[in-house]
């Protein structure tokens, strides 16, 4: 999930004035490490991987889009997207204009969970030539895939970036190294501030306490390591916990499945 630019395997972004019809549809196979740098466009964008895991990252945080999960990229958003993991993507672009009435679009980006109907939805759209025949079969098909990406719940598998700097310093080494687990106290004298107004100011950064924020960031970071097919048991570990039921428990807990569940049949 979390990776050095410097050893990223740069992709390229099409150059488009506009979309060729509403919904214009990418396929691509991409190599461990990829990564698209930051730049945004005026349409919706909406990034699935049928293998892999993805990560969007925008200003307010990271968005992590591991099987049977998308990441929701509002028009207009400037966004980068990286892949730690080997992904099949499916990218939709979609002309806001085009949303069917009632749709109530996320203006900010999130993760939605992409049910069986809608990942064939998907992956029927991307086999659509660019030029697809709106008034035919391909524009009806594409006229479902909407009304079902109405539909899709959001969840929470984003990470928020905070923006004072002491709190990046903070974050920036936590996901650097997950399995740390100095406390509040500790890191409050390493920032110096006291415990109490690091708890405070932590929250008002990010809307998380530092417990949940640090939780939340284990579990994505071992979406990575789990979809690659790492033992659950070495993942518990390189994510700072003791024991594999310990890791089990606070996976159930963040996304309210284990991480089997969560993998099955993927």
């Amino acid at each position: 999930m979390l990776q050095n630019r410097q050893a990223l395997i740069e992709r390229r972004i099409p150059a488009m004035a506009r979309l060729p019809r509403p919904v214009f549809s990418r396929a691509e196979s991409l190599p461990a490490g990829s990564w698209t740098p930051t730049h945004s466009h005026p349409w919706i964008q909406l990034s699935y991987a049928i293998a892999g895991v993805l990560t969007v990252r925008t200003a307010r945080g990271s968005f992590i889009a591991p099987p049977q999960r998308a990441v929701w990229v509002p028009a207009d958003v400037p966004h980068e997207v990286t892949s730690s993991t080997r992904a099949e993507m499916r990218s939709l672009y979609i002309d806001a204009a085009a949303l069917p009435a009632g749709f109530d679009a996320p203006d900010q980006c999130c993760v939605l969970v992409v049910d069986s109907l809608a990942r064939e939805l998907v992956l029927a759209a991307a086999a659509l030539p660019p030029d697809y025949e709106e008034a035919g079969p391909a524009g009806r098909l594409v006229g479902v895939l909407l009304d079902r990406l109405a539909a899709l719940p959001r969840v929470a598998f984003d990470l928020p970036a905070p923006v004072d700097r002491r709190l990046v310093q903070l974050c920036e080494a936590l996901q650097a190294e997950p399995a740390r687990n100095d406390s509040l106290a500790e890191w409050g004298a390493q920032l110096g501030l006291s415990e109490r107004s690091l708890a405070r100011l932590f929250l008002r950064d990010t809307g998380m306490s530092f417990a949940d924020w640090r939780l939340r960031l284990r579990m994505l970071f071992a979406l990575g390591e789990l979809e690659e097919g790492v033992s659950v048991t070495r993942v518990a570990l390189d994510s700072g916990y003791s024991s594999t039921s310990a890791f089990i428990a606070a996976f159930r807990r963040c996304f309210g499945m284990s991480p089997g569940g969560m993998f099955a049949g993927r």
